[in-house]
């Protein structure tokens, strides 16, 4: 158990930009919200999963919808608490903790505000090791823990309960109901013990997080390249491999929101040695990377747009013409390479015709 500090947080928001690949909203807001409730005398308290009573109740809360709209609809954090509050009221139990379903972008901060209103610890864990568009795409779900009921809440307190026969049609329930609230809404899903927490989730990822952030802010202090040096770092982390798969300038950037999501692409001209063209297929988070039709790097594993010149993490949003980027593609932990799991939320998942190679063999 431990608390959160300021430059923790400030480190985390450029960990959780990486670990985001592209996806789950602007994580420099969540940051903001985070840091004004501390100003306010709050605290955030982490717990390492082995913390958590075998029959504690923890109720992961999240963002749900499209990352563009969290541009002109900032959240007050009230959103996430309500759903929280909610579903405790028909589940009839208090929460121990909360937790993240996914450890990239706003969701990695989104239960930081919840822990820092509520003053519920939060769960040094997650449900995707990264960020996913679809609720289904989690190693909750794919280890048998359902993820209704769930609450959806919008900015002025209208909420739903969805109680459904599967992960997927939750999915799909909600992103109708979070549609009709503007594109983006706030959740409380996946409530499970925390026997289920130690079983199920991807251990450690807020923390790792912060230890992405303070690799590239300390490589920067000490005059060192920042890529590099991270990964150096993540060998010694559950996420073992990553590689520079691609140096270039943005020449095209096609993204809109529709079905309740960011969809589009981006294509990368090669620069510096780097020969051809690479397109990236955008749903929320970047799903795979193509250069001349062959695939560079494929969902589940990490593809990470980062700014050449100051290695910051590039959100899908913040995608714009002319920028000198260089992309990273960095191997997910076992958990997430189960064949389960990539039935879930490998290339399969998204309707992508190709199959499953990772990372380390396609460089």
């Amino acid at each position: 158990m431990w608390q959160m500090t300021r430059q923790d947080l400030r480190d985390l928001a450029v960990g959780a930009a990486f670990l985001g690949t592209g996806g789950g909203g602007d994580p420099y807001i969540g940051r903001l919200m985070v840091q004004a409730a501390m100003d306010a005398g709050k605290t955030v308290t982490l717990l390492d999963p082995s913390e958590v009573p075998d029959d504690a109740l923890v109720i992961p809360t999240a963002m749900m919808g499209a990352p563009t709209v969290l541009i002109e609809k900032i959240p007050s954090g009230e959103e996430a608490v309500a759903s929280l509050r909610r579903l405790e009221e028909f589940l009839g139990r208090k929460a121990y903790a909360t937790m993240p379903i996914e450890c990239g972008g706003i969701n990695s901060t989104m239960p930081l505000v919840v822990g820092a209103l509520t003053g519920l610890p939060v769960v040094d864990a997650d449900g995707m090791g990264r960020a996913f568009p679809e609720l289904q795409m989690e190693t909750f779900s794919v280890l048998g823990v359902p993820g209704s009921p769930m609450v959806v809440t919008n900015e002025y307190g209208d909420n739903t309960i969805i109680q459904a026969r599967d992960d997927k049609f939750m999915e799909w329930l909600s992103r109708g109901v979070c549609i009709r609230m503007g594109g983006a809404a706030y959740i409380a899903e996946y409530s499970m013990s925390g026997a289920d927490v130690k079983r199920t989730a991807v251990p450690n990822t807020i923390s790792l997080g912060i230890r992405i952030g303070r690799c590239l802010r300390e490589a920067k202090q000490n005059h060192k390249n920042p890529i590099d040096e991270l990964l150096k770092m993540l060998p010694d982390t559950h996420y073992s491999y990553g590689r520079i798969i691609w140096g270039g300038k943005v020449i095209d950037v096609r993204r809109e929101t529709k079905m309740g999501w960011a969809l589009g692409y981006a294509q990368i001209e090669g620069m510096d040695g780097w020969r051809g063209t690479m397109e990236i297929q955008i749903q929320n988070e970047n799903l795979i990377a193509r250069v001349d039709g062959k695939v560079k790097a494929i969902v589940p594993d990490l593809i990470c747009i980062m700014e050449a010149e100051t290695a910051e993490p590039i959100t899908t949003e913040y995608l714009r013409y002319g920028q000198r980027v260089v992309v990273v593609s960095v191997a997910v932990p076992p958990i997430m390479r189960t064949p389960e799991a990539l039935e879930v939320f490998g290339p399969k998942g998204f309707g992508i015709d190709e199959p499953y190679t990772p990372i380390e063999k396609l460089v």
